[in-house]
């Protein structure tokens, strides 16, 4: 009887229309990040896993998410670069889950032992399943999404895409930033399509590359969501940057001590195209007028419970966005 049971469920199940919208979760990794995508049809996507240690916290609240999603495995982990607060956390979340195929941008660029231990430990995990290793131009073969890579080791997408190429405005009197010569410069960013709906993560994304993406043609185009790059951090988002892909709506990832500049978070606010900006932290080293109020943000002392931001995006461009702490809930429709 048991076993008969077991087989109406699984038929049932498998009658069951699949998801039909993409969902996103900005997971609460205290200034690291761990983004979670989950496309119709169930195939998953994770972007980075946080830090190491804490007792398995961000592995533990990664896990959290992709429960919540239904999802048992990660299909693909994206790695923008070997930072501790993106890749520390592999180790201990494939402790939890399987992950089938890593995906990042090639060999370790920093020298010194705690970079190379913090690699190996990557590269034993990695060793585990399928390595992709990406170049600008390329795209992940997930089934029912269009993810492009537009940065990748230090290089960023020689040609527009379609829609894009118009000149900046925003570029003139902009000087090409500096070389950053950490592993942040390496940063695999990509552009990720849902039908009409696009949204931006570009890791931790220097602003001397951000320049050649968007300097002086914006190669990019408006996207309705932009994760704020590299936690809401200066040396990332710089002004020709966000003015040419005009987001429509922003989440900063930041920690409550770490990111969150406000001369970020004012370059944000101020693009004519912005309707709101979402954090996970309530950023506790600036005032109050550089955090956005109080209902968009998903944690707001120091001491949290993970509180993570849900992104429901349909194919046709709307999306609605949810506030794990308090459940507030704003829909945007299609620009």
């Amino acid at each position: 009887m048991k076993h008969l049971f077991a087989t109406l469920f699984l038929l049932f199940a498998s009658l069951l229309p699949a998801a039909k919208n993409l969902t996103i979760y900005s997971i609460d990794v205290e200034g690291g990040q761990a983004t979670l995508f989950v496309a119709p049809g169930g195939e998953s996507l994770l972007v980075d896993t946080g830090w190491t240690g804490n007792n398995h916290r961000d592995a533990e609240r990664i896990a959290a998410a992709a429960k919540n999603a239904g999802v048992k495995k990660i299909d693909y982990l994206v790695i923008t670069h070997y930072h501790a607060d993106h890749v520390g956390g592999v180790y201990q979340l494939a402790e939890k889950m399987p992950i089938v195929n890593f995906v990042d941008h090639g060999p370790q660029t920093e020298t010194g032992k705690p970079a190379e231990i913090l690699f190996n430990e990557y590269a034993a995990i990695r060793a585990k399943g399928n390595h992709i290793e990406v170049k600008p131009g390329d795209a992940l073969p997930l089934k029912n999404l269009d993810v492009k890579i537009l940065s990748a080791n230090g290089e960023v997408l020689a040609a527009a895409l379609p829609g894009a190429g118009e000149p900046n405005p925003a570029c003139a009197n902009f000087d090409r930033p500096a070389a950053d010569k950490t592993e942040n410069s390496r940063s695999l960013g990509m552009l990720i399509t849902f039908g009409d709906f696009r949204m931006l993560d570009m890791g931790d994304l220097t602003a001397e590359h951000e320049y050649d993406l968007v300097c002086p043609n914006d190669r990019v185009g408006p996207v309705d969501l932009f994760l704020v790059s590299h936690h809401g951090t200066a040396s990332s988002n710089s002004l020709p940057f966000v003015r040419a892909i005009a987001p429509r709506v922003a989440v900063m990832n930041n920690g409550p001590h770490k990111g969150g500049s406000p001369a970020v978070w004012q370059t944000v606010r101020d693009t004519r195209s912005l309707i709101d900006l979402w954090q996970l932290h309530y950023a506790l080293d600036t005032d109050k007028a550089h955090n956005s109020p109080d209902t968009f943000i998903a944690n707001l002392d120091a001491n949290c419970e993970g509180k993570w931001i849900k992104i429901t995006a349909e194919k046709d461009g709307n999306f609605t966005v949810v506030n794990a702490r308090n459940k507030f809930e704003k829909t945007y429709t299609k620009r």
